[in-house]
């Protein structure tokens, strides 16, 4: 049987810029049951007075403070050496049967270099490649023959070190991206490996973006 904490609950998970936002308790209560009623009481096939929602809001947001909050904040509580690098350069190629040798070919060209910039990832149909911008005329030289899709400049990478036990902790990539949508910071490309992430922003946006990941330490 279906009842309104149940229904708003269901309401609210289907919107999760409105979750976290009910889990830090920046909403208004009564005037989010007045924009919802409509729709819960639709589903219920009932008319419902607004004090009932606010109740059931109210259960939900203290839930969700706990839930959402408490084990993800202890792992940000813990983000380890945060590192920035900029002047770089984002590549997207077409997966090929030479790509990969080109790639060989590019990898023998930084490992004279130590200082550059080098991260790559392959998905289904394409290879992206993310550089230092004093590699622009050798990969372009090297991949001349390969399809280029997109190919983005002036972008500076900011790598975090998380704790281990984020492979644990459901939420954390989203509560940390949410963090950069609500400053408007648009990512180029997002890597990680098991302890890391790597983000792919504009020259102009690092500094925001580097301060909204440090400040979440401070949560």
């Amino acid at each position: 049987m279906k009842t309104i904490s149940s229904v708003v609950e269901q309401y609210i998970k289907k919107k999760p810029f409105l979750q976290s936002a009910l889990a830090q308790g920046i909403i208004n209560l009564t005037s989010l049951s007045r924009i919802v009623k409509p729709e819960i009481e639709e589903e219920l096939g009932k008319e419902i007075r607004n004090g009932a929602i606010v109740m059931a809001l109210k259960r939900l947001s203290d839930d969700l403070e706990f839930r959402a909050t408490h084990k993800i904040i202890k792992v940000l509580k813990n983000i380890g050496e945060i590192t920035v690098r900029s002047s770089l350069t984002d590549y997207t190629f077409l997966a090929s049967d030479t790509v990969l040798v080109q790639q060989a070919k590019l990898l023998d060209e930084i490992n004279a270099n130590q200082d550059i910039f080098y991260t790559s990832s392959r998905g289904v149909n394409e290879i992206n490649i993310v550089i230092s911008s004093s590699m622009d005329e050798i990969v372009e030289r090297l991949f001349k023959a390969e399809k280029c899709t997109q190919k983005a400049e002036n972008l500076s990478s900011i790598t975090v070190k998380l704790p281990a036990e984020n492979v644990s902790v459901p939420g954390i990539y989203y509560f940390i991206f949410q963090r950069l949508a609500w400053e408007g910071i648009v990512l180029y490309e997002v890597i990680s490996t098991t302890n890391e992430f790597t983000i792919l922003v504009d020259d102009d946006q690092v500094d925001v973006a580097f301060r909204t990941i440090k400040d979440l330490k401070a949560l």
